[in-house]
């Protein structure tokens, strides 16, 4: 659902707020409204606080004749990392809550306004548990920065929203309203984005235009494929990125079927589709300078009488050839034909794709890290610098020349898996076989499988989809002009 609670930015704390929550920290002594029965430096000392961020002491204080509730909340060092912990920390400490009003640690309250809408965020289609806190008063913030913090968390809610949806409702064909919504204001989740072209490949188009990784792994759902293109050309853009996201909306592996415990969470493997879409429909509202165009691959990998089998050979986007060893590495395939469509058609200085595309990446980096690959050193440092500055933090890995030849087929120009060999790094060879369709341009692939999804409700993250990278491509793009 989107984000229910709404924010506001005032110059002084309201006389009588029910829930305030002021910052403090071992160089900072809080002022309280309010008679406190002990100085606020030993209440601190009999709770032991240290300040750090995300700690939080709840005091009542007289106000008249009635008693409000103050929260001393640490600050830590004050940086935005400290302040997403902060102020995510308050979020779901005001849970239930009618309203929350905080003094801000810092004017600059981007990172602070963003991590309390995203603690804030819920996706339930049954009954509803505890809300959210109705609102969000920030004390002494630089308007505008709150306003931009404000903006990327209801992208990031977008994100996952879409994800989140069950795949009884999301097929390639949703998605592709959703997008088409987000760009005319008729999207039935979340809200619009601006100045946003779309253009949709039915499976009509998908075929008479040669697209035949997308083809072969949908051909087995009675859900069609789609392909999503999603154009935004602001006045005086100097730069072209491309951004390319896997749109399966439910993976069941296909014939090379997984095991049921490993479907459970599969309608979530349109999260980088969904990073995608939610990016677009944010970037007028930032005033992003880049010309950006979204390419959303969507498909259902089910398994049937008309799926593609295992040793099946499929002609890609451009005419390249591939020998299908295994129809559970799916997005590639699909990923493959965006990727040549935008070398061949597009013309970007840039290309960008995001999927949960293997196992093997949440094994090497667990699920606080994405991983990326890239050709090009500097593309390679930005993307790195923007996700700590974003908090969605990335860690480069190799492009290992030599394990392309895992990729070789006796049929085909490629095979879509390793095959018989000693190399191994099932994450290090889909970036091998991607980087083949991405042509000699700057170019990055970030395997977020391990980091689209949570399974544990921490600081910003709620249990499910994430959203992670859509604060991360936001801020470069944002620095790449």
């Amino acid at each position: 659902m989107p984000i229910q609670t709404t924010m506001s930015v005032v110059a002084e704390a309201p006389v009588g707020a029910e829930l305030l929550a002021v910052p403090y920290s071992p160089d900072l002594n809080p002022s309280l409204p309010g008679d406190l029965p002990v100085p606020v430096g030993a209440l601190l000392a009999h709770y032991e606080a240290k300040g750090e961020a995300g700690e939080i002491v709840e005091v009542p204080v007289a106000l008249g004749e009635g008693v409000g509730r103050v929260l001393l909340y640490g600050t830590g060092d004050g940086s935005p990392k400290a302040q997403r912990k902060a102020a995510s920390a308050l979020s779901r400490r005001a849970k239930g809550r009618a309203e929350l009003t905080v003094v801000v640690p810092s004017s600059d309250a981007s990172a602070f306004a963003e991590a309390a809408l995203l603690a804030a965020y819920t996706f339930r289609m049954g009954t509803p548990g505890k809300p959210p806190v109705g609102s969000l008063v920030l004390v002494g913030a630089d308007e505008p920065s709150a306003l931009r913090g404000a903006a990327v968390a209801r992208a990031v809610a977008l994100a996952r929203d879409l994800a989140n949806t069950p795949a009884s409702v999301k097929n390639p064909q949703w998605l592709a309203e959703q997008a088409t919504g987000q760009a005319t204001g008729q999207a039935t989740v979340q809200a619009p984005g601006q100045d946003v072209a779309v253009k949709v490949w039915d499976e009509e188009a998908l075929r008479a235009d040669g697209f035949g990784g997308i083809l072969a792994v949908g051909q087995g759902s009675a859900s069609p494929p789609r392909l999503i293109r999603l154009s935004y050309d602001p006045p005086g853009a100097v730069k072209h990125v491309v951004l390319v996201g896997k749109g399966i909306t439910f993976d069941t592996g296909g014939l090379s079927l997984k095991p049921s415990e490993n479907m459970k969470l599969q309608k979530t493997d349109m999260a980088g589709g969904a990073v995608v879409i939610s990016v677009m429909s944010a970037l007028a509202g930032l005033g992003v300078p880049v010309k950006v165009t979204g390419l959303v691959a969507a498909a259902e990998n089910m398994p049937s009488g008309t799926a593609q089998r295992p040793g099946d050979v499929i002609t890609q986007y451009g005419g390249r050839t591939v020998e299908v060893l295994n129809t559970d590495a799916e997005g590639r395939l699909v990923l493959a034909d965006a990727l040549a469509y935008a070398d061949a058609e597009l013309d970007p200085d840039v290309v960008v794709d995001i999927a949960t595309l293997t196992g093997a990446i949440t094994v090497a980096l667990g699920r606080t890290v994405g991983g990326l690959y890239s050709t090009d050193e500097g593309l390679a440092g930005e993307l790195i610098a923007a996700g700590a500055a974003a908090d969605d933090r990335l860690w480069r890995m190799p492009l290992i020349d030599d394990y392309a030849a895992a990729l070789e087929s006796p049929l085909a120009d490629l095979s879509n898996i390793e095959s018989g060999s000693r190399y191994g790094g099932g994450s290090i060879t889909a970036a091998l076989f991607l980087r083949e369709f991405a042509g000699g341009r700057p170019w990055a692939h970030l395997d977020i499988a391990g980091v689209g999804r949570s399974t544990a409700e921490d600081g910003v993250l709620t249990k499910g989809a994430t959203g992670f990278g859509v604060r991360l491509l936001l801020e470069w793009l944002s620095r790449t002009a």
